[in-house]
């Protein structure tokens, strides 16, 4: 069933049309059959492992990007293939020490692209190319990087699965450091604003293979919009900072422009990522419950068995902690 219905610096750098690419030269992606050639799936599981989603542990361990497999090595095996920007944007974020992270060296690129500020994140490199700093505008196709397979997981990442990992995210907080120090002081935040908890992502693949498709008239915030929902959640906060930094996903509402904005209905993919967002005036929520769950998608929960945010309890459905504090993050001033 379907439910009824930026940044300054970066907003300088878009332009109409922001085309993603697949960050290195490996094409299979839009190949008939091409997965296998396409991705790296993780150790003694097959390729679709290292697709985005439920993919891991029997559906229960998200997988937040792709593993995209390496086309050239050195004598040693070592990987060579240069990693490259998928879109045009500002570079945001630069780890260049691989043992703070599981991602091991990784860079965050910040894009606006249809009024959404979205970020796209390149992981396990071997080095970051000369002049990519914090700061720096990058043009598609620009290398970021050297692939590697860089880490600080227990088991390490071997020649055989060298890959780039790359995600398309939203970035939950702008103020997510704060909200860490609040809330999970006894832990490290080696990353700040750019810390994997504040990252939900989309699928990549979707996005490239329809990016693709369609050439000139693909548009993320269309795309966005077509996909299925995994719950409905309203947010009772008139100022919500995604309104503004995800302006692209918001639909116009004729009650909340009379009656004034209370809060902010939003449809969630299963991961907490937003889908579209909805200005609700108060006679419309009435009440004064900062968060409510306005209603699950059974079938896309069930096909989703990673999902963490809701739980069902009989014919009730009940959020989970997780999703009470992603809408802190949401609403973290």
């Amino acid at each position: 069933m379907r439910f009824p219905g930026l940044l300054a610096g970066v907003l300088a750098l878009a332009s109409p049309l922001v085309a993603f690419e697949v960050p290195t030269a490996n094409q299979s992606l839009f190949e008939p059959n091409g997965g296998e050639s396409f991705y790296v799936g993780t150790a003694g599981k097959p390729w679709t492992s290292g697709q985005f989603g439920c993919v891991r542990s029997d559906g229960h361990q998200l997988h937040e990007g792709l593993d995209v497999r390496c086309l050239h090595r050195d004598r040693r095996g070592e990987p060579t293939d240069a990693v490259q920007a998928s879109a045009a944007g500002v570079v945001a974020y630069v780890n260049t020490r691989p043992s703070l992270s599981n991602y091991g060296k990784y860079v965050v690129v910040r894009h606006a692209v249809d009024g959404i500020e979205v970020h796209t994140l390149y992981a396990h490199l071997s080095a970051v190319a000369p002049g990519i700093a914090v700061g720096t505008a990058v043009k598609t196709g620009q290398t970021l990087a050297t692939m590697g397979r860089t880490s600080n997981t227990r088991q390490s990442i071997t020649r055989d699965r060298a890959h780039v990992h790359f995600e398309i995210d939203f970035r939950v907080s702008e103020h997510y450091a704060d909200w860490h120090r609040k809330n999970r002081g006894d832990t490290r935040n080696d990353h700040g604003e750019f810390n994997g908890h504040n990252l939900l992502g989309i699928d990549p693949a979707a996005v490239l293979v329809e990016q693709r498709r369609l050439g000139n008239g693909f548009s993320l915030a269309r795309h966005l919009a077509a996909q299925p929902e995994t719950l409905r959640v309203f947010v009772r906060d008139p100022g919500l900072p995604w309104a503004r930094r995800l302006a692209g996903l918001v639909q116009r509402n004729p009650a909340a422009e009379r009656g004034g904005v209370a809060g902010y209905e939003i449809h969630l993919a299963f991961n907490g990522a937003p889908l579209r967002i909805i200005p609700r005036s108060s006679s419309e929520v009435p009440g004064d419950a900062r968060l409510l769950l306005l209603g699950v998608n059974e079938a896309e929960w069930r096909s989703h068995p990673c999902c963490r945010l809701v739980v069902r309890h009989g014919t009730r459905w009940t959020p989970l902690p997780a999703l009470e504090e992603w809408a802190t993050l949401v609403t973290q001033r």
